[in-house]
Formats: C-alpha cells, structure tokens, sequence
C-alpha cells in the first residue's frame, strides 16, 4: 500500500505543478494530478512556491490546504476509475449531471468523503463505505 508522508505528498503537488509549467514529461498520476491543479488556479502561487511544503494550514488560519484538496481529488479519481466503493461511478454521473459540472460533482463528494473519514477518526473505527456511498447517493438525488 502506497502510504506517503505529509512531506512527500506537498512534494509530490510542487514538483507536478513545477513540470507541468516546464512542460515536462509527467506520469500518469501526475498528469492526473496537474490537470486538478489546472482546475484550482487559486493554489498555482502556493504550488509555485517551495516554502508552502512546511506551511501550517490549519483550519484557524482560515485558508484551505492546496494539498489536502488536490489529494482528496486523486482519491475521488482513482475511486471513480475503478468504481470503489461499487455504484460510486454512477452516483457521480448523476451528481455531475445534477450539478452541471463533474468538477462541482467532485467536490460535493469530497465533502461526504471528509465527513466519512472524520467519523470514523471519531469513532476509531475504518471507513463506513456503505454510509460514504449513501452519502452521495442523497446528494445526487436531491431536486
């Protein structure tokens, strides 16, 4: 299992953004990672810069964490492109044609996916997949 550190995803962010303005060669999950990037210019300065791999983003501050975002965006993806858990796929697509927008759609799943991990921190407990999928499912049945 592919488990980095806080480090080595802030690195993983900056050096993906780094080679996307240089037009380097990226991989698959980088060119997947870039083209999020692309979606949030709001982050470009922050991935622009070497010194937000230390920054303190905490919730005080008031200001969203670049990486904790484009993360959650490349587990929303690679759960979409293998459809784990099973019908997240096509609570997507019907959030995303609900919402006009499969970006929109993300982040409406993103926020059942952080509410799906913070209970289960509270909990002590893995992940409630049955609940994340339900979650989304209200979402994309809402009028």
């Amino acid at each position: 299992m592919f488990n980095p550190s806080r480090d080595e995803v802030r690195r993983f962010f900056i050096d993906t953004w780094r080679k996307q303005r240089d037009g380097g060669i990226l991989t698959p999950l980088e060119a997947i990672a870039a083209d999020w990037i692309v979606e949030h210019p709001e982050y470009h300065a922050d991935l622009a810069d070497d010194a937000t791999a230390s920054a303190d983003y905490a919730p005080e501050a008031g200001r969203t964490n670049p990486f904790l975002h484009l993360s959650m965006h490349l587990a929303i993806s690679e759960q979409l492109s293998i459809d784990q858990p099973p019908g997240i796929r096509a609570a997507h697509d019907r959030l995303a044609a609900r919402l006009g927008s499969t970006h929109e759609a993300q982040h409406a799943i993103m926020e059942c996916l952080g509410e799906t991990i913070w209970e289960a921190q509270r909990n002590n407990t893995p992940p409630d997949t049955d609940a994340y999928l339900a979650r989304i499912e209200r979402r994309a049945s809402k009028d």
